[in-house]
């Protein structure tokens, strides 16, 4: 190798070694977390994740009056997924709820999940969607929400909504 070349070689890889630092760099300068840590506490605080016991009040949209009770289950998966469980349909018309969800500051979150509703003959006739806004009690032990929930046809049309809050306490 000729002395022009090593310098051409020498040149290429401190450029290519500045580029990577300053990319990186410009990661860390927007914002992206630096330890895993932090990156916990900005992306959900670390409080939601987990399983929790759900009593879930089916509410009157338009005038608040509580129309029924019953028990759910959700997980709050690292990274922000969700499953969840409910015995508001029997297990053979309803699959259990598979979503997302995101910290939005302040011990508060939003959550969207859906699930596929089958006729009792077994075909698919609807899915549910259910829009959460979390806030979690101070202990992080407990959470409140308050709940849209939209059913769409095959087609993705909206076929009806109902509104809903909740109370839960986390599973330990």
């Amino acid at each position: 190798m000729t002395r022009s070349s090593t310098s051409l070689v020498i040149a290429l890889g401190m450029a290519v070694g500045m580029f990577l630092l300053n990319s990186s760099a410009s990661r860390t300068a927007v914002g992206a977390p630096e330890t895993i840590q932090d990156a916990k506490s900005q992306s959900h605080g670390g409080k939601l994740e987990g399983t929790w016991r759900v009593q879930v009040i089916q509410r009157n949209c338009q005038t608040g009056a509580e129309l029924r009770t019953f028990p759910a289950m959700l997980t709050f998966a690292q990274g922000g997924t969700l499953t969840g469980t409910t015995t508001a349909f029997p297990v053979a018309l309803r699959s259990p709820d598979h979503g997302v969800w995101n910290y939005n500051g302040q011990r508060s979150y939003r959550a969207v999940s859906e699930a596929f509703l089958f006729s009792p003959a077994g075909a698919w006739v609807s899915t549910q969607r259910i829009t959460q806004a979390i806030q979690v009690g101070p202990g992080q032990n407990d959470f409140t929400s308050d709940a849209t929930v939209e059913f769409f046809d095959t087609l993705g049309n909206t076929t009806s909504t109902a509104c809903a809050t909740a109370v839960a306490t986390r599973m330990e």
